[in-house]
C-alpha cells in the first residue's frame, strides 16, 4: 500500500491531470457526454488550485494531518456533487456521461478512502515521510 505522502502526491497529479482536462477537453466533453462546456470548463478551473494545495501539503517535509483530512472531506464533498449531477433533469447527460461521472466519483471515493485509512492506521512518525 503507498504511504500517506505518496497518496497525496497521487491525488494532486489526478486532480491536476483531470482539472486539464476538463478545462482543454470541455467541448469534447459535452459532445460525448453531455455535461455543458462551461460547466467543465469552470470545474476544471477549480481544481486547479485545488491540485496546488494538495502539491504543498504532499511536498512539505512533515505532513500535517488536519491538511489531509481537508483534503480527504474535500474529495468527499466532490464525490458528492458529482452525484448530484445524475439527478434526472439537471444536466441532460448520455449513457455515456452517466458512466463517465460515475466512474470519477467511484475513482475520488477509493482514493479518499485510502487517505482516510493511512492516516488513521498510521504512526505519527509515518505521517512525516
Amino acid at each position: 500500500m503507498m504511504n500517506l505522502k505518496s497518496l497525496v502526491v497521487f491525488d494532486a497529479v489526478v486532480c491536476a491531470a483531470f482539472g486539464l482536462l476538463l478545462i482543454f477537453g470541455a467541448s469534447l466533453l459535452e459532445r460525448l457526454t453531455g455535461i455543458p462546456e462551461a460547466f467543465s470548463f469552470l470545474c476544471g478551473l477549480f481544481l486547479m488550485p485545488v491540485a496546488a494545495f494538495m502539491a504543498v501539503i504532499a511536498l512539505r517535509f512533515v505532513t500535517t494531518p488536519p491538511a489531509v483530512w481537508v483534503i480527504v472531506l474535500g474529495n468527499a464533498a466532490w464525490v458528492a456533487a458529482s452525484l448530484v449531477l445524475l439527478t434526472p433533469g439537471l444536466i441532460a447527460l448520455n449513457a455515456f456521461g452517466v458512466v463517465f461521472v460515475l466512474f470519477q466519483a467511484v475513482f475520488v471515493a477509493v482514493l479518499a478512502c485510502l487517505e482516510a485509512k493511512a492516516l488513521l492506521f498510521s504512526s505519527p512518525t509515518a505521517v512525516e515521510r
